[in-house]
């Protein structure tokens, strides 16, 4: 309680009312008398993760929610045994990140309970969108009616105001114009859309209220808690509005809360911005965020695939600061959201990545823009399913499968806690029907399902969905089983040819019996000597390899090594 203090007093400099005070620390010590079911105390190698939709499997008359959980446990749940549900609140726009009500089950995916009966199979990550909440909440009618309370929710601003440095994630104007009740036009901040509204966190009560929302969830079981947008969540007009210090401050106050409340909950920073910003949200390493999603990987891991060449990714993942024990990445390729560029820049070139885009556009990926200080657009991200990322149109289902899985085996052998789309692990293609339907660029990669579809497609055994279903699986549950991936051990990078990317991965002061990975990017077979001369075997075939001799890898092969 002494941390959560000093923080309230550094972020509002000893304005925060006393008796808003003792009503926000009251309630924290209620919820942490609360909540009896303890946390996993640290993350291992058995943790990877599913990232899905509440409503991805329909069936008639049914909540969404009991269809899921049928569909995990008989088909997801021997390899993932934790869950991130986006968010399934109801909600106006955004497939769900425009938040009507925190507090409430979208009625389309069940109730409360259809979520804590999922939570006795699986432990459960949910989104706290933190930023912005829905044009349509009560909180925002309740601003727009003038009520008493509510003045300061949000953020106001005179049109004229120069927000010109103001970091832009969108091309979407930063001000919309609302009516109030008094017939007055109000210029209201709305960083991602105009029905996403942003929090004024500058007023106590909006902090006690969404400190009141984080308490709910934890209370309803979250395991993990993402902080969606967390960079924008404090404005100083005048500063680029991402990534300021009284936003970190705030990671930190939710950190210090879950910390007192539910000891063993980690907080994830969801930040699509160049790597030194994102693992800014660290901290100390024991202060803020204990994982930040590695949003860097999914770009550099396309590139060096489509390129044929690990040396970004090599030189990237050289440079990374092993985790301290208290800290690790959230790896991931594939998401609810486009493949982001941001995180890429200064790493590769702006003519790598516009070459990129080029060549992804041209095989059918779609793609988004975001405003520059200068008035220029800059594309903001890709949209496209990781598989159609990966492959061209003319390609053949088993190159497509090849470099599919070659990618996630590289996801899965990095250091940190791995996460699987759900439109990965059921080889999704591009859903364009989708596209129209929605109305914007995302939905190329959120398709949802008849369950019934969706089973009996899996169950087709030439198919390219069921070998990615199948092959995926396999190496998720092989990868659990192997101490040396444990997210905190370190890993070692080998000089090597640019078509290979060459890692070993093993415990502190137990090298020799970690695991050596080989991963062929290119298209052709390329000839090697392992850094190591000893006898292997590669866990994933059971093949022998003498690592005395040269090998030779095909196109798109990699192997796990164990002496």
């Amino acid at each position: 309680m002494e941390t959560i203090t000093a923080l309230l007093d550094k972020i509002y400099a000893d304005t925060f009312p006393q008796a808003a005070r003792a009503r926000l620390l009251s309630r924290i010590a209620a919820a942490r008398d609360a909540i009896k079911l303890p946390r996993k105390a640290h993350w291992d190698e058995q943790d990877v993760v599913l990232i899905t939709y509440a409503d991805q499997f329909r069936e008639t008359d049914k909540p969404t929610l009991q269809s899921f959980s049928r569909f995990y446990q008989q088909h997801l749940q021997a390899s993932f045994p934790l869950v991130h549900l986006l968010p399934f609140f109801p909600y106006s726009s955004d497939d769900g990140f425009s938040v009507i009500d925190y507090h409430q089950v979208n009625p389309l995916c069940g109730e409360w309970p259809d979520v804590a009966r999922l939570h006795q199979e699986t432990r459960l990550m949910f989104d706290f969108v933190c930023n912005h909440m829905s044009a349509h909440s009560a909180w925002f009618k309740h601003y727009l009616a003038l009520d008493p309370g509510w003045d300061d929710f949000f953020i106001s601003m005179p049109p004229a105001t120069d927000l010109s440095a103001v970091t832009r994630p969108r091309t979407s104007p930063l001000l919309t114009p609302f009516e109030m009740a008094s017939g007055e036009t109000r210029f209201i901040w709305t960083t991602f859309s105009a029905d996403q509204i942003d929090l004024n966190f500058g007023n106590p009560e909006v902090l006690i209220r969404m400190v009141e929302v984080l308490l709910d969830y934890l209370q309803k079981g979250a395991d993990y808690v993402r902080l969606d947008a967390v960079g924008y969540m404090w404005k100083t007009p005048g500063t680029r509005c991402i990534h300021l210090e009284k936003t970190h401050l705030l990671v930190k106050l939710f950190r210090a809360i879950a910390d007192t409340v539910a000891p063993g909950t980690v907080i994830i920073t969801e930040t699509n911005v160049p790597h030194k910003d994102n693992v800014s949200y660290f901290g100390d390493g024991h202060d803020e965020a204990q994982m930040v999603y590695q949003f860097s990987l999914p770009p550099l891991v396309l590139h060096a695939i489509h390129s044929g060449s690990g040396r970004a990714l090599r030189q990237w993942a050289g440079a990374l600061e092993p985790g301290n024990g208290g800290t690790t990445f959230f790896n991931f390729l594939a998401s609810h959201d486009g493949i982001g560029l941001n995180p890429a820049r200064g790493i590769l070139s702006e003519v790598e990545i516009v070459a990129l885009v080029r060549d992804l556009a041209l095989e059918g990926a779609l793609v988004s823009y975001k405003n520059n200080p200068d008035g220029t657009t800059s594309p903001y991200e890709i949209n496209v399913t990781y598989l159609d990322a990966l492959n061209r149109q003319q390609d053949s289902d088993d190159t497509r499968l090849r470099r599919f899985l070659l990618a996630h085996a590289i996801l899965l052998a990095f250091p940190g806690v791995p996460a699987i789309y759900i439109q990965s692990i059921l080889g999704s293609r591009n859903d364009y029907e989708g596209v129209k339907a929605a109305g914007h660029n995302r939905a190329i990669n959120r398709q949802k399902f008849d369950l019934a579809a969706i089973e009996a497609a899996l169950a087709q055994n030439d198919t390219l969905r069921h070998a990615i279903y199948t092959r995926l699986s396999q190496l998720i549950q092989l990868r659990t089983r192997q101490s040396a991936f444990h997210p905190d051990n370190p890993m070692r990078l080998y000089d090597s040819d640019n078509a290979l990317l060459v890692l070993k991965r093993h415990a502190p002061q137990q090298q020799d019996n970690g695991l050596l990975c080989v991963f062929n990017l290119s298209g052709k077979s390329v000839e090697t000597t392992l850094p190591e001369a000893r006898l292997f075997q590669d866990i994933v075939t059971g093949e022998r390899i003498d690592g005395t001799q040269r090998i030779t890898l095909d196109a798109w092969q990699f192997v796990w090594l164990k002496s």
